[in-house]
């Protein structure tokens, strides 16, 4: 290996710090879209080596014109290409010969010599066949090649060959360089964008820029793993031929038509309902930009469609949205992928038991423990390189993109893994975590939790592989913090209407600071900002003290320096992000700021996430609106969305979106009021507010009762156990089942912390028909209304009525000694959880000793629930 000289420079000191020195021996290529790009580093490249009395040598045998001129200490050769690929070959060795150690070379762009020689094979063979030679002669060599213009039998050779290999770019009058390969070095921005300002070279750390850049330029796309034709080449080629056509003006129309209808069903879907939308708003040219962008064959995925759907309809609905939306600059790794990766690694038996319900769990733990040991071809593995060279170090997410997700009928929210790769760090660490990543993924399709939920839905024998998607993580860098501005999910019709002011089909949307995860994850431990589109400064709380209580206090996001997704207090994220827009996303408390002058505290923090200023002084709310409205109606169903809104500049923003479904939810619909006068010994709970579902009257059968002050006395370990008892009682059977259950229980209902509540699996409670969490445990636990989160999802999708209870306030009631008056079945239905019968309450009505019934009326667009005893008589079902 050659040493680090301090005497050996590009001439630009700042262009030295990001590749962490030149050493001796370097050939250094760049990647450029003109010859004028590479103007301006060849001139104090050789600038440079002048001053230093070093031997320069350039070798002209372009066409365009010369690059560097005669002159002192500047040795020029004038090559002619078009004499043979040998001649040319040995002047340019004995030139180096002669030359000897230490000299610096500048080579015109090598793309003029394809002209001559008529094959990128040849191209590649003159590189690798002179690049060893310099390197071992400890020189320092510019070449320039054009981007676009070679096959991979070209640009592998070099990129494989040389030692540094860079991507040029000039964006509206700046010249940006992107490091693909510094062999032997490395800095956590090295393969970052960086812009040409002044002496430095600063790195690019928004992902708008990003995009907005390395979408604008031509690139050569994924390398093919057989230069031969197949079938699947053969129809995405006449497709391109079809789209030349019709830019020359011949009409064919007609076979525009049936390619676009077959390649839709070989990339995008099989399902009907999706490709009538799909033809409306998608075309040939669309689907080449998907195939371009693909890693392997087969079908995209549904959440892959659904981004791709949502964008073009947006973009259709209204020119604003191609600039309102941040650039799209994805990738898709193809559902055939995961086919013949289960194939390879010995898994695809484990498939076919997955479709009977009898046996569908047996094999799944031991294939996902071999998939997480599996292998990929070689072909798969390049085109992976070739991604991960295109997104450099900016952290990406790789996520599950099934053939049945986020599809109607089927949102398979949570059930597979998304994988946040940081990527940083060592190319060869940055593609092992890749690698990870993918088969995390693939290792979630064979989780119980998944399975669970395809079995519960009735679709074990469906065709269900897994595409993925791979986006550019949206956000930008603060010091070694990485997460976007602001982040949520927005519904276009509106489940919680907590005020009669509040018109549902407006939508809603919940915004968080940081990553999304903390705004689809329930968080046990924080709060998200929910806002009515219809009414955004109507907030459920009623003050600002309740807007500081339940205010997010905790940031997602990715910390670089530890290569990992963390939390952080917002206190602290604020005062690392000197660029964050603060007043955009957060108020002054000024009560606090009082507090603090009256004792004399400096320095204390005074924000609180309210997100106010982006609600009142910009047109995000109205963004938000028309989005989803304009979805609502393409799709002729309620949508689903996850997105994120990052600020260019003080005023302005770029929205993305990052993933769009139908919602699975029935409107709320009018009943009839309850009982104007109910007896207070006959009502079992009365609620205000935080009431979720669709409304409904009926009779409920069934009381699960975990009892606050017995179960705030268990120690962790038993609140498992209690968890897991609760299971086994909506999992009853027979006679022994009900038909409708009220299940009841202190703090937060689907926990991963069980001293918040009660950490069931969703698999636990699924066949209850109402769900009321009591805000009993300790003060300041507070249900989390969590529109948007994959819980509420599954929420929806099962039908289940969700409320909270907040037994302090004069308006909610809770009929304690009801609970102790009646009988307790839990040890009649299950002998062995008598330890538990104080704990645990199971109460069927009608019984023995209360004749009654219990009715349920549950107004979601009033948020008023009563439950109330009621002489039997004929009842509505639920």
């Amino acid at each position: 290996m050659a040493a680090i000289d301090a005497q050996v420079s590009t001439g630009l000191a700042g262009l030295d710090r990001v590749f962490r020195g030149v050493m001796a021996g370097d050939n250094i290529v760049w990647q450029v879209d003109g010859i004028d790009d590479y103007m301006p580093l060849v001139e104090p490249f050789c600038q440079y080596a002048r001053s230093r009395g070093r031997k320069l040598v350039y070798f002209h045998f372009a066409r365009h014109p010369a690059l560097v001129d005669e002159g002192p200490g500047v040795e020029v050769q004038v090559l002619d290409p078009g004499d043979g690929f040998e001649p040319f070959l040995t002047a340019i060795h004995k030139t180096i010969e002669q030359a000897g150690r230490g000299a610096y070379y500048v080579f015109d762009c090598l793309s003029d010599l394809v002209a001559d020689w008529y094959s990128d094979q040849m191209l590649g063979n003159f590189f690798m066949l002179t690049c060893p030679y310099l390197y071992d002669l400890e020189t320092v060599a510019y070449f320039a090649l054009l981007r676009g213009h070679h096959s991979f039998h070209a640009t592998a050779p070099i990129i494989d060959t040389t030692q540094l290999f860079n991507d040029v770019y000039r964006h509206q009058g700046e010249l940006y360089v992107r490091p693909l390969k510094v062999q032997q070095r490395y800095s956590p921005t090295m393969h970052m964008l960086h812009v040409w300002r002044g002496d430095d070279f600063v790195p690019v750390a928004d992902s708008i820029t990003i995009s907005e850049i390395l979408t604008r330029f031509p690139w050569s796309g994924l390398k093919a793993n057989d230069p031969r034709l197949d079938i699947w080449n053969r129809t995405f080629l006449e497709a391109e031929q079809v789209v030349e056509a019709e830019r020359d003006n011949v009409h064919v129309a007609e076979l525009a038509r049936d390619l676009l209808q077959h390649t839709l069903r070989m990339t995008v879907s099989r399902d009907e309902r999706v490709i009538r939308l799909a033809e409306k708003v998608l075309n040939l040219s669309d689907i080449l930009a998907i195939k371009q962008r693909m890693i392997g064959t087969g079908l995209i995925g549904g959440k892959t469609v659904g981004v791709l759907l949502a964008r073009a309809i947006l973009k259709r609905s209204d020119p604003r949205w191609k600039s309102l939306l941040e650039i799209h600059d994805s990738f898709f790794v193809g559902s055939d992928v995961f086919y013949t990766f289960l194939v390879r690694n010995g898994c695809w038996w484990v498939r076919e038991k997955q479709k009977d319900p009898a046996t569908f769990l047996d094999g799944a733990e031991t294939a996902r423990r071999r998939i997480l040991r599996g292998d990929f071809s070689d072909y798969i593995l390049q085109q992976f390189s070739d991604m991960l060279d295109y997104f450099g170090q900016s952290p990406i997410i790789v996520r599950s993109s099934s053939l049945l997700e986020d599809n109607f009928g089927n949102a398979f929210a949570g059930k597979y893994d998304s994988v946040f790769c940081v990527n940083q760090g060592p190319r060869e660490k940055r593609m092992e975590d890749l690698l990870s990543a993918v088969r995390t993924i693939y290792a979630s399709t064979m989780s119980e939790r998944a399975l669970q939920y395809r079995a519960r839905r009735g679709i074990l024998d469906r065709d269900e592989q897994m595409g993925l998607l791979v986006q550019r993580v949206s956000g930008s860098q603060q010091g070694r913090l990485f997460y976007p501005h602001i982040a949520g999910v927005g519904l276009s019709f509106n489940p919680y209407v907590w005020s009669e002011q509040i018109d549902p089909g407006m939508g809603m949307v919940r915004l968080v600071l940081g990553l999304g995860t903390r705004a689809v994850d329930r968080s046990d431990d924080d709060y998200t900002r929910v806002v009515s589109l219809s009414d955004p400064e109507r907030r459920p709380e009623s003050n600002f003290d309740s807007m500081r209580q339940y205010a997010q206090r905790r940031i997602d996001l990715l910390d670089l320096e530890d290569g990992q997704l963390t939390t952080r207090q917002f206190s602290d994220v604020a005062q690392q992000s000197p660029d964050l827009p603060l007043q955009m996303v957060a108020s002054v408390d000024d009560e606090l700021e009082q507090r603090a002058r009256e004792r004399g505290m400096r320095d204390v923090f005074s924000w609180v996430l309210t997100f106010e200023q982006l609600l009142r002084g910009t047109p995000f709310v109205a963004d938000m609106r028309d989005m989803l409205k304009t979805l609502q109606e393409a799709y002729d169903y309620p949508v689903d969305v996850e997105f994120t809104a990052n600020f260019v500049d003080k005023k302005h923003y770029k929205i993305n979106l990052l993933q769009c479904r139908p919602f699975q939810v029935r409107e709320a619909g009018t009943i009839p009021n309850p009982p104007a006068r109910i007896n207070p010994e006959r009502l079992v709970l009365e609620a205000h507010g935080a009431v979720i579902g669709h409304s409904r009257i009926g009779t409920i059968e069934r009381l699960v009762y975990v009892v606050p002050s017995a179960y705030g006395q268990l120690p962790l370990n038993d609140r498992h156990k209690i968890a897991r008892l609760i299971g086994q009682i909506t999992r009853l059977r027979g006679p022994d089942a009900a038909k409708t259950s009220l299940l009841m229980g202190p703090g937060r209902w689907g926990t991963t912390s069980p001293e918040l509540g009660v950490p069931v699996r969703f698999a636990e409670i699924n066949n209850a028909t109402v769900l009321c969490e009591m805000v009993t445990m300790h003060g300041g636990l507070v249900p989390d209304v969590s529109l948007g989160t994959h819980f509420f999802s599954d929420l929806v999708e099962t039908d289940i009525l969700y409320l909270a209870l907040f037994p302090q306030r004069q308006d909610n009631r809770l009929n304690e000694a009801f609970f102790d008056q009646q009988p307790n079945r839990l040890t009649e239905l299950l002998p062995n959880a008598a330890e538990w019968a104080h704990c645990v309450k199971v109460i069927d009505l009608p019984n023995d000793q209360c004749r009654a019934v219990l009715r349920l009326n549950a107004n979601t667009l009033k948020q008023n629930v009563f439950c109330y005893l009621e002489a039997p008589e004929a009842t509505e079902t639920l």
